[in-house]
């Protein structure tokens, strides 16, 4: 199996990280060992505002489901603090006000499908669902959790009753590990052709591995990641031409890049990078 350490994943995703960072605090954390192999970490929101100000956060989420106890803030649909985001095409916000406290599983992508023997496809745009997959004794123990508790311990906490769950690791859920990490690593991988070549591996086969355990398809893994590549140059202080940065990224001309940019941001890169 490919080396764990942030071997299907990336940093990026959070828009505007540093003014995220005025308003909340934001830690991540490892989890178990023995939880590696479907997880790729723990995170942690906190925040505390002054009365009568807000914040909308936004990200655009990696191709990864995640299981999450959210204290502060209210979603459409659940009222349960402990729920499940499914694998998201669009971007997602989150207006934080008062104080809350949210803790975060990030699965890797596949990784919650494996874990709970469900198909990712079912959770594909949904953005809140009730953790149905794990028994209610679980669930009990993760609503418990909150901001009132040291992180060691809400962190302990998780690993002990998400241990349960852990079994083998089925051959398929390997093959899509390998081929998010050669997606990652490899970034002139621009097309799914590509991804086939590199891995060995038919486009039937491919696309039913992604279904079945990522819940999106090969071709927009491949280019959610380059959009989080060109935005982390723009956080970390792009000033350069847009044309070059889209050259850079591998598409064919700065208007198809502003397009998918403005789709999934929401601005274009012109007015992000101002």
């Amino acid at each position: 199996m490919p080396d764990r350490k942030n071997a299907t994943t990336t940093q990026a995703g959070v828009l505007r990280p540093d003014q995220l960072a005025q308003y909340v605090d934001l830690v991540r954390l490892p989890c178990a060992t023995y939880l590696e192999p479907w997880v790729e970490n723990y995170w942690q929101l906190q925040w505390n505002l002054p009365s009568g100000t807000s914040y909308r956060s936004s990200t655009l989420p990696h191709p990864a489901c995640t299981l999450s106890v959210e204290h502060g803030w209210t979603r459409d649909g659940v009222d349960d603090p402990v729920v499940v985001t499914g694998v998201l095409t669009r971007r997602f916000d989150v207006v934080l006000a008062e104080s809350g406290w949210v803790f975060g599983v990030k699965f890797r992508p596949g990784g919650y499908a494996s874990f709970t023997g469900t198909v990712a496809r079912s959770l594909r745009d949904v953005p809140v669902a009730h953790p149905t997959p794990f028994r209610a004794e679980t669930v009990g123990a993760l609503a418990e959790l909150g901001g009132h508790l040291e992180t060691d311990h809400c962190r302990t906490v998780v690993d002990s009753v998400l241990a349960p769950y852990a079994g083998d690791v089925e051959p398929e859920y390997e093959t899509v590990l390998e081929i998010i990490a050669a997606m990652l690593s490899d970034r002139t991988l621009i097309r799914v052709a590509q991804v086939e070549q590199r891995c060995g591996i038919g486009t039937r086969r491919l696309q039913r591995l992604f279904e079945r355990y990522v819940g999106a398809t090969p071709k927009w893994v491949l280019g959610r990641y380059r959009i989080h590549d060109a935005l982390s140059d723009l956080d970390n202080g792009y000033s350069g031409p847009l044309a070059d940065l889209a050259a850079r990224y591998g598409w064919f001309d700065q208007a198809h890049f502003t397009r998918e940019f403005t789709e999934l941001v929401g601005v274009p890169p012109s007015a992000y990078q101002s």
